[in-house]
Protein backbone atom coordinates (compact mmCIF):
# COMPACT_ATOMS: atom_id res chain seq x y z
CA UNK A 1 0.00 0.00 0.00
CA UNK A 2 1.37 3.65 -0.88
CA UNK A 3 0.89 5.05 2.63
CA UNK A 4 0.91 8.78 1.02
CA UNK A 5 -1.66 8.56 -0.78
CA UNK A 6 -4.04 7.89 2.19
CA UNK A 7 -2.43 10.99 4.09
CA UNK A 8 -5.02 13.05 4.61
CA UNK A 9 -7.53 10.51 6.02
CA UNK A 10 -5.13 7.80 7.51
CA UNK A 11 -4.00 7.38 11.14
CA UNK A 12 -0.89 7.93 12.02
CA UNK A 13 1.68 5.38 11.97
CA UNK A 14 4.31 4.74 14.93
CA UNK A 15 6.90 6.93 13.25
CA UNK A 16 4.49 10.06 13.73
CA UNK A 17 3.63 9.00 17.29
CA UNK A 18 6.44 11.00 19.59
CA UNK A 19 5.41 14.15 17.66
CA UNK A 20 1.31 13.53 18.29
CA UNK A 21 1.95 12.90 21.92
CA UNK A 22 4.14 15.54 22.42
CA UNK A 23 1.39 18.15 21.12
CA UNK A 24 -0.77 16.34 23.01
CA UNK A 25 1.07 16.84 26.27
CA UNK A 26 1.48 20.64 25.61
CA UNK A 27 -2.14 21.24 25.55
CA UNK A 28 -3.63 22.73 28.57
CA UNK A 29 -7.15 20.28 28.19
CA UNK A 30 -4.60 17.61 29.34
CA UNK A 31 -5.07 18.77 32.55
CA UNK A 32 -9.03 17.86 32.98
CA UNK A 33 -8.25 14.17 31.38
CA UNK A 34 -5.83 13.57 33.95
CA UNK A 35 -8.39 15.09 36.60
CA UNK A 36 -10.43 12.15 35.41
CA UNK A 37 -8.70 9.47 35.11
CA UNK A 38 -6.59 9.96 38.55
CA UNK A 39 -8.12 12.37 40.69
CA UNK A 40 -6.01 13.60 43.25
CA UNK A 41 -2.58 13.49 41.48
CA UNK A 42 -0.62 15.50 39.61
CA UNK A 43 -0.91 15.70 36.32
CA UNK A 44 2.67 15.77 35.20
CA UNK A 45 2.34 12.50 36.36
CA UNK A 46 -0.26 11.65 33.22
CA UNK A 47 1.81 13.72 31.33
CA UNK A 48 5.04 11.70 31.49
CA UNK A 49 3.02 8.37 30.91
CA UNK A 50 2.00 9.95 27.96
CA UNK A 51 5.35 10.79 26.72
CA UNK A 52 6.58 7.32 27.38
CA UNK A 53 3.92 5.96 24.36
CA UNK A 54 6.40 5.40 20.98
CA UNK A 55 3.90 3.79 19.02
CA UNK A 56 0.51 3.33 18.48
CA UNK A 57 0.13 0.55 20.30
CA UNK A 58 1.67 1.85 23.36
CA UNK A 59 -0.84 5.16 23.12
CA UNK A 60 -3.45 2.37 22.93
CA UNK A 61 -2.37 0.10 26.19
CA UNK A 62 -0.91 3.03 28.10
CA UNK A 63 -3.69 5.47 27.60
CA UNK A 64 -7.15 4.99 25.72
CA UNK A 65 -7.17 1.33 27.20
CA UNK A 66 -7.57 3.14 30.92
CA UNK A 67 -9.51 5.60 29.45
CA UNK A 68 -12.44 3.67 28.10
CA UNK A 69 -12.16 1.14 31.55
CA UNK A 70 -12.23 4.13 33.72
CA UNK A 71 -15.60 5.26 31.86
CA UNK A 72 -17.19 2.33 31.92
CA UNK A 73 -16.16 1.22 35.61
CA UNK A 74 -18.16 4.60 36.65
CA UNK A 75 -20.96 4.54 34.05
CA UNK A 76 -21.90 0.27 33.54
CA UNK A 77 -23.21 -2.67 35.74
CA UNK A 78 -20.79 -5.22 33.46
CA UNK A 79 -19.56 -5.73 29.80
CA UNK A 80 -20.33 -9.13 28.43
CA UNK A 81 -19.47 -10.55 25.19
CA UNK A 82 -20.03 -13.23 22.93
CA UNK A 83 -18.54 -14.77 19.40
CA UNK A 84 -15.00 -14.60 20.36
CA UNK A 85 -14.27 -17.51 18.71
CA UNK A 86 -15.53 -16.72 14.96
CA UNK A 87 -12.17 -14.56 14.93
CA UNK A 88 -9.92 -16.00 12.52
CA UNK A 89 -6.28 -16.06 14.13
CA UNK A 90 -4.39 -13.68 12.03
CA UNK A 91 -7.21 -12.66 9.29
CA UNK A 92 -8.59 -8.98 9.19
CA UNK A 93 -12.18 -8.32 9.07
CA UNK A 94 -14.48 -5.18 7.85
CA UNK A 95 -16.12 -5.08 11.52
CA UNK A 96 -19.93 -3.70 10.48
CA UNK A 97 -21.55 -2.73 13.67
CA UNK A 98 -25.05 -0.99 14.62
CA UNK A 99 -24.86 2.47 15.93
CA UNK A 100 -25.72 3.46 19.31
CA UNK A 101 -22.98 5.99 20.80
CA UNK A 102 -20.96 8.29 18.54
CA UNK A 103 -18.19 7.56 20.73
CA UNK A 104 -18.24 4.43 22.98
CA UNK A 105 -19.24 1.78 20.17
CA UNK A 106 -16.36 1.83 18.58
CA UNK A 107 -13.62 2.11 21.89
CA UNK A 108 -15.55 -0.49 23.46
CA UNK A 109 -14.79 -2.84 20.48
CA UNK A 110 -11.22 -1.62 20.61
CA UNK A 111 -11.15 -2.38 24.33
CA UNK A 112 -12.15 -5.98 24.05
CA UNK A 113 -10.39 -6.79 21.08
CA UNK A 114 -7.17 -5.77 23.36
CA UNK A 115 -7.97 -7.60 26.16
CA UNK A 116 -8.80 -10.63 24.19
CA UNK A 117 -4.95 -10.09 22.34
CA UNK A 118 -6.66 -9.52 19.16
CA UNK A 119 -4.91 -6.95 17.29
CA UNK A 120 -7.89 -3.75 17.50
CA UNK A 121 -9.05 -2.20 14.43
CA UNK A 122 -8.95 1.32 12.75
CA UNK A 123 -11.67 3.04 13.29
CA UNK A 124 -13.99 5.05 10.74
CA UNK A 125 -14.98 8.57 12.31
CA UNK A 126 -16.68 11.49 10.70
CA UNK A 127 -14.18 14.65 10.29
CA UNK A 128 -17.37 16.60 11.78
CA UNK A 129 -16.59 15.25 14.83
CA UNK A 130 -13.04 16.60 15.20
CA UNK A 131 -13.62 19.86 16.16
CA UNK A 132 -9.57 20.92 16.81
CA UNK A 133 -6.59 19.94 15.95
CA UNK A 134 -6.24 18.67 19.82
CA UNK A 135 -8.61 15.69 18.78
CA UNK A 136 -7.26 14.77 15.91
CA UNK A 137 -3.67 13.84 17.42
CA UNK A 138 -6.06 11.82 19.91
CA UNK A 139 -7.98 9.96 17.66
CA UNK A 140 -5.70 9.86 14.76
CA UNK A 141 -3.29 8.33 17.28
CA UNK A 142 -6.04 5.89 18.31
CA UNK A 143 -6.29 4.67 14.62
CA UNK A 144 -8.61 6.68 12.98
CA UNK A 145 -9.79 6.87 9.46
CA UNK A 146 -10.68 9.98 8.90
CA UNK A 147 -14.60 10.12 6.64
CA UNK A 148 -15.01 13.44 4.86
CA UNK A 149 -18.37 14.60 5.95
CA UNK A 150 -17.46 18.70 5.36
CA UNK A 151 -16.97 18.64 1.91
CA UNK A 152 -19.26 19.84 -1.52
CA UNK A 153 -20.96 17.56 -3.06
CA UNK A 154 -18.94 17.80 -6.47
CA UNK A 155 -15.92 16.31 -3.78
CA UNK A 156 -18.18 13.26 -2.12
CA UNK A 157 -17.73 10.65 -5.30
CA UNK A 158 -13.56 10.95 -5.20
CA UNK A 159 -13.56 11.45 -1.20
CA UNK A 160 -16.03 8.33 -0.93
CA UNK A 161 -13.95 5.94 -3.67
CA UNK A 162 -10.73 7.11 -1.46
CA UNK A 163 -12.32 6.01 1.81
CA UNK A 164 -13.43 2.79 -0.35
CA UNK A 165 -9.83 2.01 -1.11
CA UNK A 166 -8.36 2.78 1.79
CA UNK A 167 -10.64 -0.09 3.57
CA UNK A 168 -10.57 -2.42 0.77
CA UNK A 169 -6.44 -2.08 0.56
CA UNK A 170 -6.15 -2.36 4.38
CA UNK A 171 -7.97 -5.53 4.81
CA UNK A 172 -7.30 -7.40 1.67
CA UNK A 173 -3.43 -7.04 2.34
CA UNK A 174 -3.96 -8.25 6.16
CA UNK A 175 -2.50 -4.67 7.25
CA UNK A 176 -5.69 -3.89 9.97
CA UNK A 177 -9.11 -4.68 10.56
CA UNK A 178 -11.20 -1.95 10.52
CA UNK A 179 -14.70 -1.09 12.34
CA UNK A 180 -17.36 1.32 10.51
CA UNK A 181 -21.12 2.14 10.97
CA UNK A 182 -23.51 0.28 9.30
CA UNK A 183 -25.14 3.73 8.81
CA UNK A 184 -24.15 7.54 8.80
CA UNK A 185 -24.73 8.60 11.88
CA UNK A 186 -26.58 7.12 15.24
CA UNK A 187 -29.48 5.35 14.88
CA UNK A 188 -32.15 7.42 16.70
CA UNK A 189 -34.93 5.35 16.95
CA UNK A 190 -33.94 1.68 17.72
CA UNK A 191 -33.98 0.49 14.25
CA UNK A 192 -30.94 -0.82 13.08
CA UNK A 193 -30.66 -0.84 9.35
CA UNK A 194 -27.57 -1.17 7.11
CA UNK A 195 -27.74 2.09 4.92
CA UNK A 196 -27.14 0.58 1.12
CA UNK A 197 -24.61 4.08 0.67
CA UNK A 198 -22.46 2.37 2.72
CA UNK A 199 -22.29 -1.00 0.90
CA UNK A 200 -22.05 0.55 -2.42
CA UNK A 201 -19.39 3.36 -1.05
CA UNK A 202 -17.33 -0.45 -0.29
CA UNK A 203 -18.14 -1.51 -3.77
CA UNK A 204 -16.51 1.32 -5.33
CA UNK A 205 -12.99 -0.06 -4.81
CA UNK A 206 -13.32 -3.31 -5.97
CA UNK A 207 -12.47 -4.68 -9.59
CA UNK A 208 -14.18 -8.00 -9.38
CA UNK A 209 -17.87 -8.87 -9.46
CA UNK A 210 -20.17 -8.50 -6.92
CA UNK A 211 -18.80 -11.82 -4.81
CA UNK A 212 -15.01 -11.20 -5.08
CA UNK A 213 -15.35 -7.62 -4.18
CA UNK A 214 -17.25 -8.25 -0.84
CA UNK A 215 -15.43 -11.55 -0.47
CA UNK A 216 -12.15 -9.70 -0.40
CA UNK A 217 -13.76 -7.36 3.09
CA UNK A 218 -14.23 -10.16 5.09
CA UNK A 219 -17.49 -8.73 6.58
CA UNK A 220 -17.76 -9.78 10.00
CA UNK A 221 -21.37 -8.24 11.50
CA UNK A 222 -21.25 -7.17 15.48
CA UNK A 223 -23.90 -6.10 17.65
CA UNK A 224 -23.53 -3.54 20.64
CA UNK A 225 -26.63 -3.27 22.99
CA UNK A 226 -26.61 -0.88 25.93
CA UNK A 227 -29.47 -1.88 29.03
CA UNK A 228 -29.89 2.05 28.95
CA UNK A 229 -29.64 3.64 25.74
CA UNK A 230 -26.82 6.66 25.04
CA UNK A 231 -28.46 10.08 24.88
CA UNK A 232 -32.35 8.46 24.49
CA UNK A 233 -34.18 11.56 25.62
CA UNK A 234 -31.81 13.71 23.64
CA UNK A 235 -32.47 11.37 20.40
CA UNK A 236 -36.25 11.23 21.14
CA UNK A 237 -36.27 15.07 21.31
CA UNK A 238 -34.71 15.30 18.24
CA UNK A 239 -37.01 13.02 16.54
CA UNK A 240 -39.83 15.01 17.95
CA UNK A 241 -38.94 17.99 16.24
CA UNK A 242 -38.02 15.86 13.19
CA UNK A 243 -41.69 15.52 12.70
CA UNK A 244 -42.64 19.01 12.85
CA UNK A 245 -39.63 20.63 10.59
CA UNK A 246 -36.17 20.13 9.97
CA UNK A 247 -34.14 19.80 12.41
CA UNK A 248 -31.22 21.81 12.93
CA UNK A 249 -28.82 20.83 15.00
CA UNK A 250 -27.31 23.40 17.54
CA UNK A 251 -23.63 24.72 18.15
CA UNK A 252 -21.80 22.19 19.84
CA UNK A 253 -24.22 19.75 19.77
CA UNK A 254 -22.34 16.55 18.48
CA UNK A 255 -20.00 17.54 21.63
CA UNK A 256 -23.20 17.24 24.02
CA UNK A 257 -24.09 14.22 22.47
CA UNK A 258 -20.21 12.92 22.84
CA UNK A 259 -20.16 14.03 26.63
CA UNK A 260 -23.62 12.92 27.24
CA UNK A 261 -23.17 9.21 26.08
CA UNK A 262 -19.55 9.38 27.88
CA UNK A 263 -21.10 10.09 31.40
CA UNK A 264 -24.63 8.84 31.42
CA UNK A 265 -25.21 5.39 33.29
CA UNK A 266 -25.68 2.73 30.82
CA UNK A 267 -26.30 0.17 32.86
CA UNK A 268 -25.15 -3.62 31.15
CA UNK A 269 -23.33 -3.61 27.93
CA UNK A 270 -23.32 -6.78 25.99
CA UNK A 271 -21.41 -6.82 22.35
CA UNK A 272 -21.35 -9.97 19.76
CA UNK A 273 -19.21 -10.36 17.39
CA UNK A 274 -21.43 -12.74 14.51
CA UNK A 275 -20.04 -15.41 11.81
CA UNK A 276 -18.70 -13.13 9.06
CA UNK A 277 -20.75 -13.54 5.82
CA UNK A 278 -20.23 -16.30 3.95
CA UNK A 279 -19.65 -16.83 0.07
CA UNK A 280 -23.42 -17.98 -0.37
CA UNK A 281 -24.66 -15.17 1.12
CA UNK A 282 -22.59 -13.04 -2.06
CA UNK A 283 -23.43 -15.41 -4.30
CA UNK A 284 -27.60 -15.15 -3.39
CA UNK A 285 -27.30 -11.53 -3.72
CA UNK A 286 -25.22 -11.60 -6.68
CA UNK A 287 -27.86 -13.87 -8.40
CA UNK A 288 -30.39 -10.74 -7.79
CA UNK A 289 -30.88 -7.49 -10.51
CA UNK A 290 -28.30 -4.43 -9.47
CA UNK A 291 -30.15 -2.48 -6.99
CA UNK A 292 -31.47 -6.09 -5.14
CA UNK A 293 -28.22 -6.48 -4.41
CA UNK A 294 -27.15 -4.41 -1.81
CA UNK A 295 -30.40 -4.55 -0.23
CA UNK A 296 -30.04 -8.71 0.02
CA UNK A 297 -26.42 -7.68 1.95
CA UNK A 298 -27.90 -5.24 3.55
CA UNK A 299 -30.38 -7.59 4.79
CA UNK A 300 -28.07 -10.59 5.67
CA UNK A 301 -26.04 -7.74 7.50
CA UNK A 302 -28.90 -6.35 10.10
CA UNK A 303 -30.20 -10.18 10.47
CA UNK A 304 -27.06 -10.87 11.96
CA UNK A 305 -26.96 -7.95 14.32
CA UNK A 306 -30.81 -7.82 15.19
CA UNK A 307 -31.01 -11.62 16.27
CA UNK A 308 -27.45 -10.76 18.21
CA UNK A 309 -28.82 -7.82 19.96
CA UNK A 310 -29.13 -8.31 23.69
CA UNK A 311 -32.14 -7.62 24.47
CA UNK A 312 -32.32 -6.02 28.57
CA UNK A 313 -35.72 -6.05 30.65
CA UNK A 314 -36.27 -2.36 29.52
CA UNK A 315 -37.04 -3.51 26.21
CA UNK A 316 -39.44 -5.76 26.93
CA UNK A 317 -41.28 -3.27 29.15
CA UNK A 318 -41.06 -0.92 27.35
CA UNK A 319 -42.66 -3.02 24.21
CA UNK A 320 -45.52 -3.68 26.77
CA UNK A 321 -46.18 -0.20 27.92
CA UNK A 322 -47.18 0.79 24.43
CA UNK A 323 -49.24 -2.22 23.53
CA UNK A 324 -51.07 -2.18 26.64
CA UNK A 325 -50.86 -6.00 26.72
CA UNK A 326 -48.63 -8.32 29.50
CA UNK A 327 -46.95 -10.02 26.20
CA UNK A 328 -43.46 -10.44 27.58
CA UNK A 329 -44.41 -10.20 31.51
CA UNK A 330 -42.00 -13.50 32.28
CA UNK A 331 -39.10 -11.52 31.44
CA UNK A 332 -38.97 -8.76 34.33
CA UNK A 333 -40.78 -8.34 37.71
CA UNK A 334 -43.48 -5.58 38.68
CA UNK A 335 -40.25 -4.02 40.47
CA UNK A 336 -38.10 -3.52 37.01
CA UNK A 337 -41.08 -1.94 35.38
CA UNK A 338 -41.64 -0.02 38.05
CA UNK A 339 -38.11 1.16 37.76
CA UNK A 340 -38.44 1.72 34.49
CA UNK A 341 -41.44 3.94 34.29
CA UNK A 342 -39.37 5.75 37.03
CA UNK A 343 -37.00 6.39 34.77
CA UNK A 344 -39.31 7.34 32.03
CA UNK A 345 -40.83 10.14 33.96
CA UNK A 346 -37.23 11.61 35.20
CA UNK A 347 -35.64 11.47 32.04
CA UNK A 348 -39.21 13.59 30.07
CA UNK A 349 -38.70 15.76 33.17
CA UNK A 350 -35.46 17.30 32.09
CA UNK A 351 -36.72 18.05 28.88
CA UNK A 352 -38.70 20.74 27.28
CA UNK A 353 -40.89 20.92 24.09
CA UNK A 354 -43.78 22.52 22.44
CA UNK A 355 -46.63 20.15 22.39
CA UNK A 356 -47.52 16.93 23.14
CA UNK A 357 -45.49 15.39 26.16
CA UNK A 358 -47.44 12.16 25.27
CA UNK A 359 -46.19 11.77 21.72
CA UNK A 360 -42.84 12.82 23.04
CA UNK A 361 -43.27 9.77 25.65
CA UNK A 362 -43.88 6.95 22.72
CA UNK A 363 -41.24 8.21 20.92
CA UNK A 364 -39.30 7.49 23.80
CA UNK A 365 -40.50 4.37 24.47
CA UNK A 366 -40.47 3.30 20.64
CA UNK A 367 -36.06 3.57 21.14
CA UNK A 368 -36.46 1.04 23.33
CA UNK A 369 -39.17 -1.40 21.94
CA UNK A 370 -38.02 -1.02 18.75
CA UNK A 371 -35.13 -3.77 19.12
CA UNK A 372 -37.47 -6.41 20.50
CA UNK A 373 -40.10 -5.61 17.03
CA UNK A 374 -36.63 -6.16 15.01
CA UNK A 375 -35.88 -9.62 16.54
CA UNK A 376 -35.66 -11.78 13.50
Amino acid sequence: MDIHQFDDIRPYTDSEVAEAVERIAANPLLNNISSYLFPGKDPAVFRQLLLSCKTVEDFQVKIMAQVVAKILSGTSKSLTIGGISNFEAGKKYLIITNHRDIVLDSAIIQLVLHRHNIQTTEIAVGDNLISSSFIEDITRTNKMIKVMRNITPREVYASSKKLSQYIRQSVASNKSSIWIAQRNGRTKDGWDMTEQGVLKMLDMSGEGDFVQNFGQLSIMPASISYEFEPCDVLKAVELYISKRRKYVKSKDEDLNSILTGIMQFKGNIHIEFTEPITGEELAAAASLDKNERFKHLAGCIDKRICSTYKLWKNNYIAKDILSGKGEYADKYTQADRSAFEDYLKYKLSSVEVEGDMDELENIFLNIYANPVVNRP
